[in-house]
């Protein structure tokens, strides 16, 4: 694979010099297309040690307008990121449309890293890169250019620069202990690299493998690629028929989980506060423990409006330490939130080790209100089942415990309490126009949130759904189910 980046190519200082201003002229001109698009790009910027990759972004700042450029180098984890999942740390930087992202360094780095020192088998190795294809494909579906860079040297120039390096006192500092290590397991890099490669050069973000002997050739043959890359994906957006947005409203099966649920299931006042007590006093004990068992807990809460997601939620933060928790309304997305693709705001809001986020409605809102209302186009939401339950994996195998709750009432239920709130003083901020237009659809949410359940639920993210009716028997249903599924993760 790298055989046709070793011939030793180069440019020489006047074809460099005359190359260079038509170049810059059209990135920038392509920059501010970009910035009035609904795009964004990111570029990767990988290969090997000594290949000049902080030169070659040095000279693309110098050449854009870094003012729309967001530039990474991605070095040690700090204690932030390494209490969360891995891909956390790049969620967290994805450039917001218009923008571009310069990534010294990338979600490619660990798990290449890893299995040249023995850290991960084949098999994990093939999984890690399956997973960083499913990451950049749905970021190209979101509307982010993803244009990958990897810069190549022989062994031998990397060892001759390396030493060069390290004779000049004003250079020796690039040179570390650990370069010389990485260095000495070059062809298990160079394998390792292979494979990655290989399998994550997808049609929609492809590699391109730039031989780096030459800095002149290096830095021209990247900004070449690079303004080619964003002329055509911004050509190609205008071009693209604007995605027709429309409502879908399923109708739900006659036999369904939810339909077959036991509503009159109830509990009396006397035995409810029994209950709570006993159960707050298991949970506090249980949500502390979190930390020494290096875990943190999601709570998702989903439902039609007014089934008593907030009165579950206030039960559960009462027994918990207010510092050791977060508590997230999710609304409508903010203009920040919709310049990311739709689960970044999600990936921002993730417990660290010890903590407890807790969601009252979550990203399955793709897959519910914005599939009924028709806020998203049907191909958004469809491919939205597999995304969503990739983000969930990744947050599982990490050690976080998700556990999600559906919150079932009758619509002779929900009719009664919207009426209870417009009624009451003090709740009449609970019930807006809106919850009503959304209960005429009662049946295509009630359709949506079955296919939900039968397509999300795993053994390691369940869903559990809640005969919420009446709400003695919700509230302690759900603290019973959080405690039962602690006891089983932190024995």
């Amino acid at each position: 694979m790298f055989e046709t980046a070793e011939l030793g190519v180069s440019v020489d200082k006047e074809v460099y010099k005359r190359e260079v201003p038509k170049l810059r002229e059209g990135l920038l001109a392509v920059q501010k297309h970009l910035a009035a698009s609904d795009l964004a790009v990111v570029v990767v910027i990988g290969g090997v040690e000594g290949a000049g990759k902080s030169e070659l972004v040095n000279q693309l700042l110098e050449w854009v307008d870094a003012r729309g450029v967001e530039t990474h180098a991605m070095g040690q984890l700090t204690d932030e990121e390494r209490e969360r999942p891995p891909m956390w740390r790049f969620w967290r930087l994805l450039p917001p449309r218009g923008r571009m992202g310069f990534f010294l360094g990338s979600w490619y780095t660990d798990p290449i890293v890893q299995r040249v020192f023995g850290k991960l088998g084949d098999a994990a190795f093939g999984q890690a890169l399956d997973r960083v294809v499913d990451f950049e494909r749905m970021l190209t579906q979101e509307g982010v250019v993803v244009v990958k860079f990897w810069l190549h040297l022989k062994r031998e120039t990397v060892v001759k620069r390396m030493k060069a390096l390290e004779k000049d006192p004003l250079q020796s500092w690039r040179v570390t202990p650990q370069d010389w290590k990485f260095v000495k397991r070059f062809p298990r890099f160079r394998r390792a690299s292979e494979q990655a490669l290989r399998r994550t050069g997808i049609s929609e973000a492809p590699w391109h493998i730039v031989e780096a002997t030459d800095g002149r050739y290096r830095t021209l043959t990247v900004g070449k690629i690079l303004l080619e890359t964003m002329e055509n994906r911004l050509a190609a957006r205008r071009q693209r028929p604007k995605p027709e947005r429309v409502p879908d409203r399923p109708k739900p099966p006659k036999v369904n989980i939810l339909r077959s649920l036991d509503l009159s299931l109830a509990l009396d006042d006397d035995r409810y506060e029994t209950e709570l007590a006993k159960r707050m006093a298991e949970l506090s004990l249980l949500t502390r423990r979190l930390y020494e068992k290096r875990r943190s807990l999601a709570l998702v809460f989903e439902g039609p409006d007014a089934a008593g997601k907030g009165g579950a939620i206030r039960r559960l933060t009462a027994a918990m330490d207010a510092r050791n928790y977060q508590h997230i309304a999710v609304a409508a997305p903010t203009d920040e939130e919709r310049a990311h693709p739709y689960l970044w705001r999600f990936w921002r809001s993730l417990p660290r080790l010890g903590r407890v986020t807790i969601y009252d409605r979550s990203w399955y809102g793709r897959v519910l209100v914005e599939r009924v209302e028709g806020f998203c186009s049907p191909d958004d939401w469809q491919r939205a089942y597999a995304e969503v339950n990739a983000f969930e994996e990744a947050l599982t195998d990490f050690g976080t415990l998700l556990v999600k709750f559906w919150l079932a009432i009758s619509p002779e239920e929900q009719l009664r309490r919207f009426e209870d709130r417009q009624d009451t003083p003090y709740k009449q901020y609970k019930i807006t126009e809106e919850d009503w237009r959304n209960r005429a659809k009662w049946d295509a949410y009630e359709a949506s949130a079955v296919e939900m359940i039968e397509r999300t639920s795993t053994a390691a993210a369940p869903w559990v759904v809640v005969e919420a009716e009446d709400k003695n028997y919700a509230r302690i249903k759900v603290m019973k189910a959080v405690i039962r599924y602690l006891k089983k993760e932190l024995s």
